[in-house]
């Protein structure tokens, strides 16, 4: 499992070529040659990108739903819509196919943010702005989510 660290810029050109920070090609360096999966996100208008071992986890888990609850099978329909595998070329890029760019509202400035094992590619403005709403019910968010870990659960 990888844990991802770090918050960058970059830039996503016309073709929706997006160049890996540094940073990040360093940390997934061991899975580069596996290859992504890029998909959009099920609670913010962002995109997320899983190194091809994360996704099969991720699938995984997802396979052992029984297929035959309704509601599980839409779950995996709007989970999977709009998945994609996506390589880093010899330049460090990564193609953001463009009903993703679309669903992200990316067009030039975007923001890199790590979430644990995968990596959130926001439109720059977007990013900033649920920061900054974020702000404020943080250190409620913080407590409910986190206050009732017992010091044994977070070693």
């Amino acid at each position: 499992m990888v844990n991802l660290i770090g918050t960058y810029e970059c830039k996503v050109d016309a073709k929706g070529r997006m160049m890996m920070s540094s940073a990040f090609k360093k940390q997934l360096s061991s899975v580069l040659q596996d290859g992504f999966v890029i998909k959009r996100s099920v609670f913010q208008s962002c995109l997320e990108l899983y190194p091809m071992q994360e996704w099969n986890s991720v699938m995984a888990k997802i396979n052992k739903l029984n297929r035959f609850v309704k509601k599980n099978n839409d779950f995996i329909r709007r989970f999977t819509a709009g998945v994609k595998v996506v390589e880093m070329d010899a330049s460090g890029r990564i193609l953001i196919p463009k009903d993703l760019c679309q669903f992200a509202e990316i067009e030039k400035e975007v923001v890199l943010s790590s979430a644990v094992n995968i990596i959130e590619i926001w439109d720059k403005d977007k990013y900033e702005k649920v920061i900054d709403d974020a702000v404020v019910d943080f250190a409620d968010l913080a407590e409910e989510v986190m206050g009732n870990i017992g010091e044994d659960e977070l070693s």
